[in-house]
């Protein structure tokens, strides 16, 4: 009798949590807005249903016995803070963290489990970042949060019991592009700490080159094929999708861009290693109302592989993480390059199995892959060295 009764009970939380998941996802559906205008919309919105899904499971997760979890506001940037609960005996690093989601998706709850693990392993202070999203908040909206957050921090580091030269900045994915754009920004500061170290992985560095080697393996590969990627760029920059095919194309592009920056965004500079099967695109032509319709794309906080050398040079000691079966992998590898013909300190870690937003599935249990246990550990493992 009693085993049934435990049986009972246990059927009867499982009702529950069943309930729970099914009345906060019917919420969510009917709160959702999709436009008419935007392709498969029902797909869109099983994607939706799904991410709030995983979000309750984040929620519902069981709280860190061994962190404070704080969620504050810098200058109205949210921000969580993950701070270690055992006592130190100096003040520790920081770590902010800018979450991927091709700056149109995501929040600070996709990443807890990634932030948790990080802060108990390499007992750091970690700062997650929710910067405003794109389309609602315009671009550069979500480099300025980000900028404002980490400006904040530097400042007020020791209130949080970290040592202000020991931050390091941390991403995935598009928040490569914020990470790479804040350390970039804020090498002529000279009234904040220095960053000393950031770590990019598989970041979006450049628009002006989109049929590298990795654009052409991983072409249609999930869960960023080439023209998803486009369309993201697109959508991230309020920009109409009917120009996809000409940029497709390179039509984008200006010849005077391609022989000024040729120099840094060339696939003669990717090892041959990588260029099995390449084949060079055809000259296309410059559409000069295309170029103007898009020139943003070229500035040197979307496109970081621009920025001057005596830019370059003075940045961090550099973490780079790049994945075979991804589109970007390439500019991480030229932004790898570009940092040391500059002498900036690059640690370098390739995943032969990894894919475009592995990291995304970390902690996700029977959702989660190899790869992205891998990106973590090897997080950990760089931050502790500082």
């Amino acid at each position: 009798m009693d085993f049934f009764n435990v049986l009972t009970f246990i059927a009867g939380i499982l009702v529950a949590f069943m309930l729970l998941v099914v009345v906060a996802t019917y919420y969510d559906y009917f709160k959702a807005e999709i436009p008419p205008e935007v392709d498969q919309p029902l797909k869109l919105l099983l994607y939706h249903c799904l991410y709030v899904l995983m979000e309750i499971m984040v929620s519902l997760s069981l709280p860190d016995s061994k962190l404070f979890i704080k969620d504050l506001h810098f200058d109205e940037v949210p921000v969580r803070i993950y701070l270690p609960r055992l006592p130190s005996a100096s003040k520790r690093r920081g770590l902010i963290f800018f979450h991927g989601g091709c700056g149109m998706f995501g929040s600070i709850r996709s990443y807890e489990r990634t932030c948790r693990y990080i802060a108990s392993k390499s007992d750091s202070v970690v700062v997650s970042v929710g910067y405003r999203l794109s389309p609602e908040h315009k671009y550069p909206g979500q480099v300025l949060d980000c900028l404002t957050a980490t400006v904040r921090f530097l400042q007020t580091a020791e209130n949080y019991g970290v040592d202000s030269a020991r931050i390091i900045v941390c991403e995935d994915s598009a928040g490569g592009t914020f990470t790479a754009s804040v350390c970039q920004q804020l090498v002529n500061r000279t009234d904040i700490p220095k960053i000393r170290a950031q770590v990019m992985i598989y970041p979006f560095l450049q628009a002006l080159k989109l049929n590298l080697p990795s654009h052409q393996k991983n072409a249609f590969v999930p869960l960023l094929p080439r023209n998803r990627m486009v369309h993201f760029i697109l959508k991230y920059l309020n920009k109409d999708s009917s120009l996809e095919e000409a940029v497709l194309a390179g039509s984008h592009v200006p010849q005077s861009m391609n022989l000024k920056y040729g120099k840094w965004i060339n696939p003669d500079l990717i090892p041959n290693k990588f260029k099995q099967g390449y084949k060079p695109p055809l000259p296309t032509s410059c559409v000069a109302q295309v170029y103007e319709e898009i020139k943003e794309m070229f500035e040197t906080t979307f496109s970081l592989l621009l920025a001057d050398d005596s830019v370059v040079c003075r940045l961090p000691d550099t973490c780079i993480v790049t994945c075979e079966h991804d589109v970007l992998r390439d500019d991480g590898l030229l932004y790898k390059k570009r940092l040391e013909d500059n002498n900036v300190k690059v640690t370098w870690y390739h995943l032969e199995e990894g894919f475009h937003c592995a990291l995304g599935f970390f902690g996700y249990s029977i959702f989660s892959f190899p790869s992205s246990n891998k990106i973590v550990d090897h997080i950990v493992n760089f931050i502790k060295g500082y």
